[in-house]
């Protein structure tokens, strides 16, 4: 399994966990409301207004979590592109960036990988750039050495 492959399945885990982390709130979210309409009386509605709030919100990163997944789903491993995309490994001259999903960083077979998306501030600033090619983040500069 190629490293790309490897970080690719790492960042579907974290997707999948998320949605399944959130549909579990949601349900818990359901039962206390039914609860709460069974018991309560009208003078008491602040506890409903709460649920239904964090049942909103989290609906909200529910619905994130899901275009996470399908925004993997455009993910291919096995592209080879001479520009930064979507699924790009990208080393350069420090750190080596896997261009997926905001993850951070993480830890796979001995070495340091930066998890981005390709809509952060870093992943805007890599997109479509080469091999050779020089960019400035945050007072420090990099050296792209090879995209993969």
């Amino acid at each position: 399994m190629t490293i790309k492959t490897q970080l690719l399945e790492l960042c579907t885990k974290y997707a999948d966990k998320r949605v399944l982390g959130y549909k579990n709130e949601i349900e818990l979210i359901k039962e206390s409301i039914e609860n709460n309409d069974k018991v309560s009386n009208e003078e008491d509605d602040s506890g409903n207004s709460k649920l239904l709030d964090d049942l909103e919100k989290n609906m909200n990163y529910l619905n994130d979590a899901n275009k996470m997944r399908e925004q993997l789903k455009l993910v291919r491993p096995n592209l080879v592109s001479d520009n930064v995309v979507l699924g790009s490994l990208v080393k350069t001259d420090s750190i080596t960036f896997y261009i997926a999903l905001s993850l951070g960083k993480v830890e796979l077979e001995d070495s340091e990988y930066y998890i981005i998306s390709l809509a952060s501030p870093l992943g805007q600033l890599l997109k479509n750039r080469k091999k050779g090619d020089q960019f400035k983040f945050n007072e420090k500069s990099y050296l792209i050495k090879d995209v993969l």
